[in-house]
């Protein structure tokens, strides 16, 4: 059976809530039946991101809440 896991790929700090935050990838890793595959990227995610959009202000890409901000891209 594959299994999915969410695994952190970079971190950075966050000046919309002043802390490091990870940049996440839901990845699916193939079952022992084909073992020569290689993981498949599902879906990215900020570690706060929940939380941000939770908020009355908006914040960045991950969170929903402004497209025009993605403080991973550096």
């Amino acid at each position: 059976m594959a299994e999915k896991v969410w695994q952190p790929i970079k971190v950075c700090f966050c000046e919309h809530i002043g802390q490091d935050v990870e940049f996440e990838a839901q990845l699916v890793f193939p079952s022992d039946v084909l073992p020569d595959q290689n993981p498949r990227v599902l879906a990215h995610r900020c570690s706060h991101g929940m939380a941000c959009n939770q908020e009355e202000r908006g914040s960045c890409i991950w969170a929903g809440t402004n497209p025009v901000i993605d403080p991973f891209q550096a």
